[in-house]
């Protein structure tokens, strides 16, 4: 396995192929070895710089790419009729506004893991113009129209404030510029969510944007890091209301055609959250019973066609997939077996999204960025 693995990643590193795609992919360099410490697990996916230089290339591109887009706006007049750049001066870039909003944290991630890339001060250049005060106090504006209380509800509050919790754990002199900007609307954000939660009576249960327990995830998320201690004991009673009697999750119907998230998954990831460990595996052998059998499978989602910006939404469910799986087995050894499921999907994806369409590569960087983190944890 070692020999096939040095020899694996020299073909990665001084492949031949001399088309600009082939190029494109060997540039997105991962160190693959097999892990020592469990024969079983094999091919574990680690970032390193190169791969960095590939990868941050896809939100540098689209940060300020104003279209296409798609503004999911709800008119209320022709004054309301601006483009993009005025009308979310900060977040108007790669398609829509929570593209946008991941594509920064995607630059953030990658400056806090390996500063010395090597646009590392353009990107800095680039997240101080479009996070600035100014900028900011526009998106707030736009979130307190009349007919936008409910815009970007929950999947891009939620990475509103994993952008915010990335800023707010980087020790860079930067990042302490970049949260008192992004202060107005996190604050509004989080007192969306608390006026909100009380409100949802029921879950949403999908495979796309509005479901709940990836949106309380991020949310709980950035709450711990910053012990908002309020905002962080509404998601979890919140998530106890939703899920704590669930049982027998359907995972063999996922996924959907157009999922890009798991609901089984991010269920399990959120109770991780907010259970103890005890309560957690009590909770995860009713929910997903077969997560503990150490032959347990799942197949990878299948792409047919990434020009189609739905269908390559299975790129993102491998990659959202994977960081549910990392969360779900992190410090529990008897679903250690669920890191070679997760480095699997990952794996099936990766290679796919650096010559991707503009369908995909406007936000599946900031999926695979993520899920790669999610390796080391």
């Amino acid at each position: 396995m070692q020999k096939y693995t040095i020899l694996l990643a020299i073909a990665l590193i001084f492949g031949c192929n001399t088309s600009k795609e082939e190029q494109q992919k060997e540039e997105l360099v991962l160190a693959v070895n097999s892990t020592s410490n469990d024969a079983e697990i094999h091919d574990v996916p680690r970032l390193n710089l190169e791969g960095a230089n590939t990868l941050v290339k896809l939100p540098l591109h689209c940060m300020n790419t104003e279209y296409p887009n798609r503004l999911s706006q709800t008119l209320g007049g022709d004054e309301d009729l601006k483009t993009p750049s005025i009308l979310h001066p900060a977040f108007y870039g790669c398609f829509d506004w929570h593209s946008a909003v991941h594509g920064h944290w995607s630059l953030v991630s990658l400056l806090k893991l390996f500063p010395e890339m090597d646009k590392a001060e353009t990107i800095k250049e680039k997240l101080l113009q479009n996070i600035s005060k100014e900028n900011i106090e526009a998106e707030v504006a736009y979130f307190l129209g009349k007919h936008n209380k409910s815009y970007e509800r929950t999947y891009g509050w939620a990475w509103l404030l994993k952008l915010v919790e990335e800023v707010h754990t980087w020790e860079a002199p930067i990042a302490r510029e970049l949260e008192n900007n992004l202060q107005p609307i996190t604050d509004l954000i989080v007192e969306k969510y608390i006026e909100f939660l009380p409100k949802l009576n029921y879950p949403i249960r999908v495979g796309e944007h509005p479901n709940t327990a990836f949106g309380l995830s991020f949310a709980w998320d950035y709450a711990n890091a910053v012990n908002n201690i309020v905002l962080k004991d509404l998601i979890e009673q919140r998530a106890k209301d939703f899920y704590l009697k669930d049982a027998g999750c359907p995972i063999n119907w996922e996924p959907g055609g157009y999922d890009f998230l798991s609901p089984c998954l991010e269920e399990a990831a959120l109770m991780k959250r907010v259970l103890t460990t005890a309560e957690f595996k009590v909770w995860l052998s009713l929910f997903l019973p077969q997560l503990r059998d150490k032959y347990f499978g799942l197949e990878t989602g299948e792409v047919s066609d990434r020009k189609d910006g739905k269908l390559v939404h299975l790129d993102g469910v491998n990659f959202s997939r994977a960081w549910s799986l990392n969360k779900i087995a992190k410090g529990l050894p008897e679903y250690e077996h669920l890191k070679q499921i997760a480095n699997d999907h990952i794996n099936y994806s990766l290679p796919s999204i650096v010559d991707d369409s503009y369908e995909g590569g406007h936000w599946l960087g900031s999926f695979a960025i993520y899920a790669l983190n999610s390796v080391s944890e």
